[in-house]
């Protein structure tokens, strides 16, 4: 018995009817919610060697972002020419403060707000050193504030690759989360158990 098929039959256990499986709700947005992609942002102050070399990390983690979502959700991907135009607002500046909007979960909220998104998504690559680095990434519910998904992976090795491994993995968790309204998983087939 799969998990959906267990949450449906748990009402008849209790002695009520239980529910058909087009009216379950595993969370509060539409499995067709928008969903607003901001620009990878960089993080080396602490590495250990800064080289100019390092922003093309948060390049292609930003390029492989929006491509893996807008090939698996299509059109509930906004277009970026627009999200983009939303964080460098002057609302968004003054949100911000001192920092890029893309680092700011109240920013990254605000995008969402005014682009329509049910969904924004936040990444981040910080250096440490040549070889480690860590990509932090959130998918943020605009209505509420909630971050579903709360990503850090240690990234060792070549960061190219390495930056394109764990950005493409948390795409999926991504797009499973919001084709299934806000329901988390980490199975890798997004069903319990299988």
């Amino acid at each position: 018995m799969n998990y959906r098929t267990l949450l449906l039959a748990f009402p008849a256990l209790l002695g009520a009817p239980s529910l058909p499986a087009q009216t379950l709700q595993l969370g509060p947005e539409s499995p067709t919610a928008r969903v607003a992609v901001l620009t990878a942002a960089l993080y080396n102050d602490q590495a250990n060697l800064r080289e100019p070399s390092d922003s093309a990390h948060s390049t292609i983690a930003t390029t492989v972002l929006r491509e893996r979502l807008a090939q698996d959700l299509g059109d509930q991907v906004i277009a970026y020419g627009i999200v983009d135009s939303l964080a460098d607002s002057p609302e968004a500046a003054a949100t911000a403060g001192a920092v890029a909007c893309h680092v700011k979960v109240a920013c990254a909220i605000l995008v969402g707000q005014r682009s329509g998104a049910g969904w924004v998504v936040m990444t981040k690559v910080s250096k440490t050193s040549n070889l480690i680095w860590l990509l932090s990434a959130q998918l943020i519910r605009v209505s509420t504030g909630d971050i579903v998904l709360d990503d850090s992976t240690e990234l060792k090795g070549d960061p190219g690759p390495m930056v394109r491994i764990g950005v493409r993995s948390f795409a999926d968790r991504v797009t499973r989360a919001v084709k299934a309204g806000g329901y988390v998983t980490n199975f890798p087939s997004g069903e319990p158990g299988q």
